[in-house]
């Protein structure tokens, strides 16, 4: 992203995705986007949120062009959602003894993944945890909590966003 250019914000309402220029269908949280988010809800958090960091499955994808800082996942990657563990809502090699989640996923839906900065700094415990802009399920199902579009949306983002980007998500 030049230096002259201005960050994009995203905004996701009632199904659709949209940012200066586009919009899209997208898939939320099962649980609905909810002002009291908590863990395991299965909500969407409602309100305002950076974006701040990109992950990509380098054996299906190259590293996608972005300002934001992009990340190689491993296989042994997982998300702590344990909220009781002084990682929670933190990136980990695994194994690890608390519950998390895998992020070398086989159904391709971490194969590009944006962190939305929801309960990251610092993470309060059973507020919810990873939450991200993902590749959605073909058929659009909810997610746990995340907002999802689809992958060639999601890769066509990536050179969009940088520091100072930001999701509005709302009901």
């Amino acid at each position: 992203m030049p230096a002259s250019a201005s960050p994009i914000g995203l905004a996701y309402a009632a199904g659709r995705l949209t940012w200066p220029g586009g919009e899209t269908r997208a898939a939320s949280g099962r649980g609905g986007v909810r002002a009291d988010k908590r863990e395991g809800d299965g909500g969407s958090p409602e309100g305002t949120f950076p974006l701040l960091q990109v992950y990509y499955r380098p054996d299906r994808l190259a590293a996608p062009a972005s300002a934001l800082p992009v990340r190689p996942l491993q296989p042994n990657h997982g998300w702590v959602d344990e909220s009781g563990d002084p990682n929670y809502n933190r990136l980990v090699t695994l194994p690890y003894p608390a519950h998390h989640e895998e992020m070398w996923r086989a159904d391709g839906l971490y194969d590009l993944v944006v962190l939305i900065g929801y309960n990251t700094d610092p993470p309060v415990p059973g507020r919810g945890s990873a939450i991200f802009l993902h590749i959605a399920r073909p058929d659009f199902g909810p997610t746990d909590g995340c907002i999802a579009v689809a992958r060639e949306v999601l890769l066509s983002l990536m050179p969009l966003l940088g520091p100072g980007s930001r999701i509005t998500i709302r009901p």
